[in-house]
């Protein structure tokens, strides 16, 4: 069972096919928006599975992330304190990097000093002090706390403008040979406020289709 949406996909829907015509006709061809969130993870356990994803095919991540749990028995998130005791090579030894052992083991040091805010905290903290925030932990870029803030948190405004798959998505979508500069999908983006979230959503899910989407729009 989907939790209840964080905000209303309706409201976000209509929003966005009054502000951008374009944008109208993929919600036409691609149905209701659903975007699902994740209610579940702790801040710790949301940032440990993205560091561990980072770079590498869905499988592969699936696979370290289940070796890291089974170090440690811990069924599915390791806790913090055991992973900031655990020794370099032995984080190693579950097929983690060096960089992400190390960041691992930042992020759970972080957690125990509590410099990785609650679940609760963040809900009360604005998007942008949340990146501020979060990218202190070594190996967490902005693009991992907006996966957070869309995905985990369920923020309604969030548009990861470097993110590979949105901009391919905005390219086919919007019928542009080239992928948008971030700079220059930032100020598209600009007339789908507040409901960028589910803007991005759509431009992931066109990706799902045909390399010459736009072509064949009906």
């Amino acid at each position: 069972m989907q939790p209840t949406p964080p905000y209303d996909f309706a409201a976000a829907v209509e929003h966005l096919r009054r502000a951008d015509p374009r944008l109208a006709e993929v919600i036409d061809r691609l149905g209701p928006c659903r975007l699902q969130i994740d209610p579940a993870p702790t801040p710790y356990a949301a940032l440990l599975e993205s560091i561990v994803y980072q770079q590498l095919t869905g499988k592969a991540a699936a696979t370290i992330f289940r070796r890291l749990c089974a170090l440690f028995d811990s069924g599915r998130v390791p806790p913090a304190r055991a992973i900031a005791a655990a020794p370099i090579e032995r984080l190693r030894e579950a097929g983690l990097s060096q960089a992400k052992a190390r960041a691992v083991k930042d992020l759970a040091e972080k957690t125990l000093a509590r410099r990785i805010p609650s679940r609760r905290r963040l809900a009360a903290m604005p998007d942008e002090e949340i990146v501020a925030r979060l990218t202190e932990v070594r190996g967490v870029g902005r693009w991992t706390v907006e996966m957070l803030l869309i995905f985990t948190l369920g923020r309604p405004d969030v548009l990861p403008v470097h993110d590979y798959g949105v901009r391919k998505g905005f390219a086919r979508a919007f019928g542009k040979r080239k992928l948008p500069a971030p700079k220059a999908l930032a100020r598209h983006g600009e007339r789908w406020r507040p409901y960028r979230t589910v803007a991005s959503w759509y431009l992931w899910r066109v990706l799902d289709g045909p390399a010459d989407w736009a072509s064949r729009q009906p």
